[in-house]
């Protein structure tokens, strides 16, 4: 069911403030590198087949960045594509806000990083950090500065390199991740209702359960680190997705009742693409139907913060998502953290 600027349907941006603006995607853009790392050719690297990964996981193969190419690199390449998408000049955009949990370096951040490399002298520019919920956090950030108008052009980035935080000798995490950047241009588009809402949530008492240990304040970078394998990530995957699931389910549930919305009353559902058993349990605890739900895991892998974004960029240029449709979004992360959006696109 597509739905149109007259739909009944809650918009709770508009409450009680005369001020605010809708806000709306008006560009999406998207890179992944060139390097393709299959499960069978994993299965030279770590003792796993691909029938394991294809069954427990649903990928089928994901992509690496090159030892050169970092996450500004991806973030910049997808930048581009977003704003060539929606007609902007890098010297419109008001603000960068990248969403990693792997920037090329502690400081600067990726998005002065990312500011040089697209041309956007104008902007300014932030990280921020909610792991594979990032880019539905940095929604919501770049959204309030528009709606305030303190800005009118915020670029958002999901951006991930997360092969260079993976242990390629744990089996039970190498077999998950990829690389690849995903962009939105966020602007005030007249007669639209744009991003209705976002839901966001934490709950850091299940902080140890997925974690890069080392490499800041706490554990900072020795030999003794190194040697232990405290720089790459670490995950508990029975606990994390116990909570992936029903946090999606709940933070989707939420953004769909604050919209005054039924599920089937959504175009397509582009949930975090971490898991093919996580994604088909949320849609069927939503009551979605399989035509609803959009995957492109078996292609990428998880790709953290970059994975809705790379998700809804295909989906549009796919045609599976056309103006005036209703988006659900969804995802969950290190943090824990999850976040729900709908958007009229």
């Amino acid at each position: 069911m597509s739905s149109t600027p007259t739909a009944k349907f809650k918009n709770p941006r508009a409450r009680h403030n005369f001020l605010a603006r809708t806000v709306s995607v008006t560009g999406i853009g998207s890179y992944v590198p060139a390097r393709v790392l299959t499960n069978h050719d994993l299965e030279k690297m770590v003792d796993t087949t691909d029938e394991w990964i294809l069954t427990r996981t649903g990928i089928r193969e994901r992509r690496i960045a090159d030892g050169n190419e970092f996450t500004s690199d991806l973030g910049a390449k997808a930048a581009r594509r977003a704003l060539k998408a929606a007609g902007v000049e890098p010297e419109q955009v008001d603000l960068i806000v990248v969403a990693t949990c792997t920037p090329d370096m502690p400081f600067p951040s990726t998005a002065c990083l990312i500011q040089e490399k697209i041309g956007a002298h104008r902007a300014a520019g932030f990280d921020m950090e909610a792991a594979c919920a990032g880019f539905l956090y940095a929604l919501e950030v770049g959204q309030q500065f528009i709606m305030s108008r303190t800005f009118e052009t915020v670029l958002v980035i999901g951006a991930e390199k997360i092969s260079s935080i993976t242990n390629w000798r744990d089996r039970n995490t190498c077999v998950l991740f990829g690389d690849g950047a995903g962009a939105a241009v966020l602007q005030h588009r007249p007669h639209s209702h744009g991003l209705l809402t976002v839901v966001l949530g934490a709950d850091g008492s299940k902080a140890d359960l997925l974690k890069l240990p080392a490499g800041g304040s706490r554990c900072p970078a020795s030999l003794e680190t190194v040697q232990s394998g405290k720089h790459f990530l670490h995950m508990e995957g029975r606990e994390t997705f116990k909570h992936a699931v029903q946090a999606m389910t709940a933070a989707a549930m939420e953004a769909l009742r604050r919209c005054d919305l039924d599920v089937s009353q959504v175009k397509c559902i582009i949930p975090h693409q971490a898991n093919r058993r996580i994604i088909d349990a949320v849609g069927e605890r939503l009551g979605a139907r399989p035509d609803q739900v959009f995957v492109n895991l078996d292609r990428y892998g998880n790709t953290s913060a970059a994975s809705v974004a790379i998700a809804l960029d295909e989906a549009v240029a796919s045609g599976r998502i056309q103006r005036g449709d209703l988006v659900l979004l969804v995802a969950f992360g290190s943090g824990f953290t999850w976040a729900a959006a709908v958007i009229e696109w």
